[in-house]
């Protein structure tokens, strides 16, 4: 088996943030409500409002006794991060948050409300390790994994927002999660897969969403991507490959040196076959670099080898600029073949939306600077 990589490992040199209600299963919250020297219940009020109701003003916590209120909040609700500024495009629908954690680090998500849904995109790490030189935040390097609490307090300050009816259209809820902003998710396995459980946990133990409303990314960590297969949560993969050839990949994004075009497809259509969910796979279509005709052959090819049809989709995502990039979007003539020549090896495929690049909040553009 392969060893695994030190892109595994858990930066060191930085305090672990503060441990926090969402960061705990309910037995776990209860056991901490015990150790506070309160009922076990308590910790279920606790989860009600920060899940259900979405509270984060202890003086609305009626329910809990007003002498302890203030010290099993700041216990077990630290604030975890404070918004330095949010953008907005798309006439408010699209608003993009940039966090600062409570060292300093800082990070970005992106919310983006359609009239059928609302997708969130988070972060699961402070800059990223992969150093994919066409993104923005793999430019900047990885800082620090984040905690599951800082990944879910994402998308419950989200959820707020919409229920306070901050975000045009009406109260709504978050009904879509999509690990793709900064960072390797499955290089912070443990906490994202957290993370994922405390999200479509039953509410109100968790925020109540379903599985199948969440998407992890991965450039191929190929060890991880087996053992989400076997989670038994049925959330979508999306294996982000942009080169069907190892050459090119391997400049495209490093990993692949590790583990090739090869071994991340076969990972790819392993979780599909014990899973039953389709397969997304992302493929940043960047100038006279990998949006030849012939490489649109080559990965209908690659995804077909397994012999099984529907096991995969292939989206299309016109490179976004990144200061300093020497790469550019594809022609849209060049587009349009690329996409004809996968539809004729009968691949599904479609062409990402670019909503959000006039607020630096479109697929690879995400870098946290102040």
């Amino acid at each position: 088996m392969t060893s695994l990589p030190l892109v595994f490992e858990e930066p060191r040199g930085r305090a672990k943030p503060p441990r926090h209600l969402a960061d705990l299963t309910p037995d776990e919250r209860r056991a901490a409500a015990v150790e506070l020297g309160m009922p076990a219940f308590r910790a279920d009020q606790l989860s009600r409002h920060y899940f259900t109701r979405l509270t984060d003003d202890p003086a609305l916590m009626t329910d809990l006794p007003a002498h302890q209120r203030e010290e099993i909040v700041a216990t077990l609700l630290p604030r975890l991060m404070t918004p330095v500024r949010t953008l907005e495009a798309d006439r408010g629908t699209t608003r993009k948050t940039l966090w600062r954690l409570g060292d300093g680090a800082l990070v970005e998500s992106v919310l983006m409300r359609y009239p059928d849904r609302v997708t969130l995109c988070v972060s699961s790490q402070a800059g990223c390790g992969m150093a994919c030189p066409f993104c923005a935040t793999g430019q900047a390097g990885l800082q620090r994994n984040l905690s599951t609490a800082e990944i879910v307090e994402q998308v419950v300050a989200a959820a707020r927002s919409l229920a306070r009816d901050e975000v045009p259209g009406g109260p709504a809820r978050v009904s879509n999660v999509v690990f793709m902003g900064m960072g390797e998710p499955l290089a912070n396995y443990r906490a994202v897969l957290g993370a994922v459980r405390r999200l479509t946990d039953p509410a109100p133990g968790g925020y109540g969403m379903s599985a199948r409303g969440v998407t992890v990314s991965t450039v191929g960590l190929v060890p991880r991507i087996r053992q989400l297969a076997e989670e038994g949560i049925p959330v979508t993969l999306a294996l982000s490959l942009h080169a069907p050839d190892d050459d090119l990949r391997n400049e495209l994004v490093p990993i692949n040196t590790r583990w090739s075009v090869a071994e991340a497809v076969d990972a790819a259509a392993g979780y599909h076959e014990r899973t039953g969910r389709r397969v997304s796979v992302e493929y940043a279509l960047i100038r006279d670099v990998n949006d030849q005709g012939w490489r649109a052959d080559l990965l209908g090819d690659v995804l077909n080898r397994h012999g099984r049809r529907g096991w995969v989709h292939v989206n299309l995502i016109p490179l976004n600029p990144t200061p300093g990039s020497r790469w550019t979007a594809s022609d849209p003539r060049d587009e349009r073949e690329f996409v004809r020549r996968l539809e004729a090896r009968g691949i599904p495929t479609t062409v990402r939306d670019t909503r959000g690049r006039e607020i630096d909040g479109a697929c690879g553009q995400l870098a946290a600077t102040e």
